[in-house]
């Protein structure tokens, strides 16, 4: 059972390796556990940088996973806390994506898409059956626990997860995560955000030829069954479990290759990756958008979530000046501003990888920004 310990030191049990993803407050490492030699990830949060609302959300996080036992859920094993730094000791997973995976094999049938989804809705039922709502199912949290074949499918990232009770566990993911799985694409899809949720809103998807013309009636009949709008008439993961196309699967689903599914597969991959630059922009014009304020405000407290103030002269004595006693706001906007929108003196390093150049569009008054990977 995972434990919070407050009085025994990290690095008194665990040895850190390389880092394997960072995230906006933590960076998650290979380690091992010093006495038995056994192999974790551990998630390292600063907790200096949180806000109290932050806090509670680590919490929150830390006490929903250790709810969660599950074969097909990436387990929590313990929780340190210490002065600055909150560790989470998770199953080193090390599989990678399961769609990545899919598109790299050989044969793919609609079979091992009934076979993805059981272990999927295993997961959420168990999530259920403990009160919980992951509410962040996309294809990033569903990772393989190895790369061997048939390793089993892991939900990860429980970073959204909420507590409930009674039948308030409307979920709704597991059926959109299986219209991709037979075909490679979502079963809703706009540019336009407003029409995609209105698209969700009305339950408007359908089954297009040709691709869906070698999928059975059985596969189909779940899908409708999951995607059904209104909570109260939608299959529940217990119910799915018991559909013929899942626990009759040697009978009922077809074993034929889906060579067209792989292909719409990696297209539908590479499009989720296209999407992270746009999102590190806007991650980068929040971040600045919520410094200005904290500078405007002279609020040195909120400052220094964002930016080390040891990188400038900016001390809370000086009421929000640089100790020369220019006021700093309008050091940054001096020096960000121009005629022809050149780098601002402020760089912030964001923990995606990439670095931005802030400056401000003289002419709209909002963030302008130029990114480098780093």
């Amino acid at each position: 059972m995972a434990s919070t310990t407050t009085c025994t030191r990290f690095t008194d049990e665990y040895q850190l390796f390389e880092e394997l993803g960072k995230g906006a407050f933590s960076v998650v490492r290979r380690c091992m556990k010093i006495p038995t030699g056994q192999e974790y990830a551990a998630k390292i949060i600063n907790t200096k940088k949180l806000s109290a609302r932050d806090h509670q959300k680590l919490e929150r996080e830390a006490r929903i996973c250790r709810l969660l036992k599950h074969p097909n859920i990436v387990r929590l094993h313990d929780s340190i806390s210490e002065e600055g730094f909150h560790y989470l000791v998770f199953d080193l997973v090390t599989g990678g994506e399961l769609f990545e995976d899919i598109v790299a094999r050989e044969y793919y049938s609609e079979a091992d898409a009934s076979h993805c989804i059981q272990q999927i809705l295993e997961a959420v039922l168990h999530c259920h059956q403990m009160g919980v709502v992951h509410r962040d199912l996309k294809p990033e949290n569903l990772l393989l626990a190895s790369k061997s074949k048939g390793a089993a499918v892991k939900l990860a990232d429980f970073g959204l997860a909420i507590e409930v009770q009674g039948d308030q566990q409307a979920w709704f993911g597991p059926g959109v995560i299986l219209y991709i799985l037979l075909v490679g694409y979502p079963p809703f899809w706009d540019e336009d955000q407003h029409r995609l949720y209105q698209q969700i809103k009305a339950g408007a998807y359908d089954f297009p030829s040709p691709e869906w013309d070698t999928v059975t009636p059985e596969a189909k009949d779940l899908i409708n069954k999951m995607l059904t709008i209104n909570p109260a008439k939608r299959i529940t993961a217990s119910e799915a479990l018991k559909h013929p196309w899942i626990c009759q699967r040697s009978t009922v689903a077809s074993m034929m290759h889906r060579q067209e599914t792989v292909d719409c597969l990696k297209k539908f991959n590479a499009r989720r990756k296209l999407k992270l630059p746009l999102a590190r922009k806007q991650e980068i014009i929040k971040v600045t958008e919520q410094l200005i304020e904290a500078i405007n405000n002279g609020d040195f407290e909120a400052y220094t979530k964002i930016c080390d103030p040891g990188l400038t002269a900016f001390e809370p004595e000086a009421l929000g000046n640089l100790v020369e006693g220019m006021d700093f706001h309008r050091f940054y906007f001096e020096n960000g501003v121009k005629e022809d929108n050149c780098r601002s003196n402020f760089r912030e390093e964001m923990s995606s990888s990439a670095s931005g150049w802030v400056a401000l569009d003289g002419s709209t008054g909002r963030p302008f920004i130029q990114q480098e990977e780093k």
